[in-house]
């Protein structure tokens, strides 16, 4: 059966109103579904949706700056207020938790020992911090403010690994797939086959690198930090 309720947007005193099925707009929210379109009841703007009343287009085009249904519905559904469940809220909240906790993971080192943080060790600093997730803000965008709330509970420094790899010529092919997904900055074939690069990557990463470069290459390929 349908669910239906109103999700809500407000922009400099004006009120912009759509009737959503609020399980289809949850699984837009989180990634399973692509076209805004597909998770509306009606397709119409309106100022007072309960009462039937149609938001004015000029009003329309001067917030959103469009008249294309799809851009309008898919600022509500990102920006407005859009009903959910207790339980879709928290599955919500859980998910960005642990983007938030990967980003941070990858992202940064721990400044008293150049070693990353482990993401249960980053989950326990959030939960000590008593940390609030906001479940429709982007992850990227609340990771600054989290930073700050949990640097006093374990001392982060967002870094990058920048190395150099010289790689025998027999493992060189093996493993040029593996130095492009990382970040190949530049390449230098020599004449012995081997292969001279450098590579710039989150230095959270830097033990996953070293365990695939060397597993890869049994040991062999010379790794230099810069």
């Amino acid at each position: 059966m349908s669910k239906t309720v109103i999700a809500k947007y407000s922009m400099n005193g004006e009120e912009f109103e759509i009737f959503i099925d609020s399980d289809m707009a949850y699984e837009y929210i989180t990634g399973k579904r692509k076209d805004p379109l597909s998770v509306l009841e009606a397709e119409e703007i309106f100022k007072n949706a309960n009462k039937g009343e149609r938001q004015n287009q000029d009003k329309i085009k001067k917030i959103f700056g469009t008249e294309d249904l799809a851009k309008i519905v898919e600022t509500i559904l990102k920006k407005g207020d859009v009903p959910i469940t207790t339980e879709q809220r928290h599955k919500l909240v859980e998910e960005k938790r642990k983007q938030i906790i990967n980003i941070i993971a990858v992202n940064s080192i721990d400044p008293r020992t150049n070693a990353p943080h482990t993401p249960t060790r980053i989950e326990g600093a959030l939960e000590q911090a008593h940390v609030v997730i906001d479940p429709f803000k982007n992850a990227n965008e609340q990771v600054d403010g989290i930073i700050k709330k949990i640097n006093t509970i374990i001392p982060l420094k967002f870094a990058t690994a920048h190395l150099e790899l010289r790689i025998p010529a027999s493992f060189a092919n093996r493993c040029y797939g593996t130095l492009k997904q990382y970040g190949l900055k530049s390449e230098e074939w020599q004449n012995d086959g081997s292969l001279k690069v450098s590579v710039e990557f989150p230095a959270g990463l830097k033990q996953e690198f070293f365990d695939k470069i060397n597993g890869l290459t049994k040991g062999e390929a010379q790794i230099d930090t810069i």
